[in-house]
């Protein structure tokens, strides 16, 4: 997708794209690093945008792993079908709130990591806790949650929702980052 298009995306559709422009692989690399992808029985991505982090994952998870994408925008929902085409990519049109839906559509009861780029900062609080508190309990124990912001206004929700909560700064991306990796215990 070209730049000029998300950007399009960003202007039309500022209550579902949240930059201005797609994720560096600089923040490609905080938000992955360190991760057990490739034993992961399901790691989930929500809002792929272009499919910056789709890409790379599908990269580091394992030959078994299942990826199930959710991308609520239109235009982003039919490019990443039309560019990924990996068998262990499950691409859905829908919303974060509805993790546990599309788990038992794929007859998998929790996952083991979720990669999250949604703009929780400019969502509505209501949804903001209904797409942090679906991602928590479908995690399984032990399981991480990373999520990246442009601001540190996520902090007090992710904190009273996850027992641990660390953040690191990426100011290689435009624009600067924080990425959030949270754990369910």
């Amino acid at each position: 997708m070209k730049k000029t298009s998300f950007l399009k995306e960003f202007l039309t559709r500022k209550n579902q794209v949240g930059a201005v422009a797609p994720s560096s692989k600089y923040l490609t690399k905080k938000m992955l690093g360190g991760l057990e992808l490739v034993n992961a029985d399901v790691v989930i991505e929500l809002g792929p945008g272009t499919g910056v982090f789709t890409e790379r994952l599908l990269e580091l998870i394992g030959p078994k792993t299942t990826l199930l994408v959710i991308e609520i925008n239109e235009t982003f929902y039919e490019n990443l079908k039309t560019q990924i085409k990996d068998p262990r990519a499950i691409i859905v049109k829908g919303s974060a709130t509805d993790l546990d839906l599309y788990l038992k559509q794929i007859d998998k009861k929790e996952a083991d990591i979720i990669i999250s780029s949604l703009p929780l900062a400019v969502l509505p609080k209501t949804l903001r806790n209904r797409i942090v508190f679906s991602a928590k309990n479908i995690l399984k124990a032990g399981g991480v949650y990373v999520q990246f912001q442009y601001s540190l206004h996520s902090i007090r929700i992710l904190k009273r929702v996850f027992n641990s909560v660390k953040i690191k700064h990426c100011a290689l991306n435009f624009p600067p980052a924080f990425v959030y990796t949270c754990t369910k215990k």
